[in-house]
Formats: structure tokens, sequence, C-alpha cells
């Protein structure tokens, strides 16, 4: 069964397919030797079946191993179609060559109702429904407002997002029974932006990021008595460094590199 569901992706895909990219990742900041990298390939393509659109993937590990069934990392496949002026399309992933579950994604979008509906499950031995959130929009005064409730089925959780937009001005208040925070983003010019956050248990951490141009960017995030993270994206790579805090000193620190090439 494993093998076979592998063929049918390589079937479909030498004609549909999208190149693949690979993806080289230096893992837990190790650069000692060979085994801090983490490179791994992905691969997706697209077809339809009448008026349903079909996309698939696999993400694979790209170390040397004679073991082949230990390569894929994930196995995906997403079916959209229109209905009656819904958007809708469910997403199901594999983990490795393990099909005897899948997480699921459902979702339904209509642009006149301006509202979303997500879903998240588990498929196996039977349909189990782990949450569901809905997001409504509304353009008032040259202003965006999102609401966003989420209902956790097993934990029985509520939490609410509500978010505010305006003129380079971005609120965002997350809200459950026990918790809750804002966060103020601003854009000060065309090069930088600034988010600070607050916690209702006394939490703070500020954002800050610098647009370099071309699309690359540098985000410094400091959590006080916690930690600096830094991600710096420049073109094709992407480095992130976290660099843990107790009160001033530092006392490690996390390099993770990260480089996809198309081919």
């Amino acid at each position: 069964m494993k093998l076979s569901a592998i063929a049918v992706f390589a079937v479909i895909g030498s004609t549909s397919a999208a190149r693949p990219a690979l993806t080289i990742n230096v893992q837990d900041g190790s650069f000692a030797d060979i085994g801090g990298l983490d490179p791994s390939v992905s691969w997706s393509g697209s077809t339809a079946a009448g008026d349903i659109s079909v996309d698939y993937g696999i993400e694979a590990s790209a170390k040397p191993t004679t073991d082949i069934s230990s390569l894929p990392k994930n196995i995906w496949g997403k079916a959209s179609a229109d209905v009656s002026g819904w958007g809708l399309s469910a997403r199901a992933e594999f983990t490795g060559t393990d099909f005897g579950s899948a997480a699921v994604d459902v979702d339904a979008a209509n642009e006149d109702l301006d509202l979303d509906v997500h879903l998240e499950a588990s498929a196996g031995d039977g349909f189990s429904v782990k949450s569901i959130s809905a997001t409504k929009g509304i353009d008032v005064d040259g202003a965006r407002i999102t609401i966003k409730p989420t209902y956790d089925v097993e934990s029985e959780d509520t939490d609410v997002t509500l978010n505010y937009n305006k003129d380079g001005t971005d609120v965002e208040i997350n809200a459950t029974l026990d918790a809750q925070s804002i966060t103020i983003s601003r854009q000060i010019d065309d090069e930088n932006r600034v988010a600070p956050t607050l916690t209702s248990a006394g939490g703070i951490s500020v954002e800050w990021e610098r647009d370099l141009g071309d699309d690359n960017s540098l985000t410094t995030t400091l959590k006080p008595d916690d930690s600096v993270n830094l991600e710096w994206k420049d073109s094709a790579w992407t480095a992130n460094i976290n660099i843990p805090l107790d009160g001033t000193d530092i006392t490690g620190t996390d390099v993770s590199i990260k480089r996809e090439v198309n081919f």
C-alpha cells in the first residue's frame, strides 16, 4: 500500500508537477559535522477533475539512507471547488508513510459575506473534530475589523481574536477565560515596523522589523529575562538566531540556517 501510494504520486507528477525545491536547514545550531544538516526536498503538482481542483505534494528527507520508506516527512493532498458562492476546500496530510491516520483541514469562504470557516480534524479509524473557527470581516470608515472566535472541541476552551487595522496601525487582541494579550503594530516608515505585546500575566515583548529591500528583512523580537530572537531573510536564505537570556546574561545561542533551491 505504501509503495503503491508513492507510485501514484510519481505518475501524476510526471505530467503536471511543479519543479521540486531543496531546503537545507542547520538544526539546533550544530555546525560540528554533517549531522547538523537537515536537507529536505519538497515537490508539488496540481490537476483538475471536472469542477474540482486537486493539489498534492510531498516533503522528503534528502539524507543518504538505505531505508527508502524513512525518507518521506509528509504527503498531502487538497481538493477545492466553488459551490453556490462558497469556496470549499479539504486538505489531508499524512506523516511519513503512515497512512493509518491523517490531519484534515476543511475551509469554507464566502467573499460576499466576508466570512471564513475553518475546521481542523483527524481521520483514521473515525473522524474526530479538533477545533472549529470562524473569521468575520467588517469594513468601517477606512478601517478593517476582523473577529475570530475559535472553539477547541478536545479541551472545550474558547478564545477570541479581534483585529483592527487602519492607516499603518494594527491592533490585535487575543482573549481566553484565563489569559489576554494585546499587540499594537505600527508601520513607522517604509522600512521600519514596531510591535509591542502586553499580556494579562505581566509579560512584555517587542518586535522590530526592518525592511532591507527586495523582499529581504531583519526581524528582532526581545522578551526581557527570556530571549532575543532574530530572523534574517535574504533572498532564498533564512537565518534564525535564538539567544536565551537570564537577566542580562546570555545562557546560550541556537542558530538555524535554511536555503531554498528551486531546480
